[in-house]
C-alpha cells in the first residue's frame, strides 16, 4: 500500500508521549500528583523520609526530568546535564521496599490521570524498569 501525500500536507511521525499527554500542563500535573501522593499517603512513608523539605526543587526537577524522560523539552538536561539517574541516586538506600513505595505513587498518578489504557500499559512498563534499575542494595 502506497501513502501519498496531498500538495501542502506534511507526515507527522509517531506523537512523543508528551505530547500524547497532553504536553506542559499535564506532565507537570503528573509531576505534582506523584509528591503529593507521597506527602499523604502513609503507604510511601519511607520514601517521603528520605526526601528533603521543602520538597519544591525537587518536584520542579521531577517535572524537568519527565518532561525529556517523554520526549519533550529537555528542561533537565539543559540546566543539569545527563540525568544519570542511579549515580544521583547512590547517596541514598534504594531497595526493593523503597522501589514499590515509588511505583505506589506512580502507580496512582497514572490511574488518576491517564484515561488511555495502553498509554496507562506502557508508562507503568517503562517506570516499572526505571524504578528496578534505580535499586541499589539488597
Amino acid at each position: 500500500m502506497f501513502n501519498f501525500l496531498r500538495a501542502g500536507k506534511q507526515a507527522k511521525g509517531p506523537q512523543s508521549i508528551y505530547d500524547q499527554l497532553g504536553g506542559e500542563p499535564s506532565v507537570r500535573a503528573m509531576a505534582e500528583r506523584f509528591y503529593d501522593v507521597m506527602e499523604s499517603d502513609p503507604r510511601a512513608k519511607d520514601l517521603l523520609a528520605i526526601h528533603p523539605q521543602p520538597m519544591t526543587a525537587i518536584r520542579q526537577k521531577f517535572f524537568e526530568f519527565l518532561s525529556g524522560w517523554f520526549g519533550g523539552p529537555q528542561l533537565f538536561e539543559e540546566k543539569y546535564g545527563h540525568p544519570r539517574l542511579r549515580a544521583r541516586h547512590m547517596p541514598f538506600t534504594i531497595d526493593v521496599k523503597l522501589r514499590d513505595q515509588w511505583l505506589f505513587c506512580m502507580y496512582q498518578v497514572l490511574d488518576e490521570q491517564i484515561e488511555d489504557e495502553l498509554l496507562k500499559m506502557q508508562l507503568r512498563q517503562r517506570f516499572t524498569q526505571l524504578a528496578h534499575h534505580m535499586i541499589n542494595t539488597d
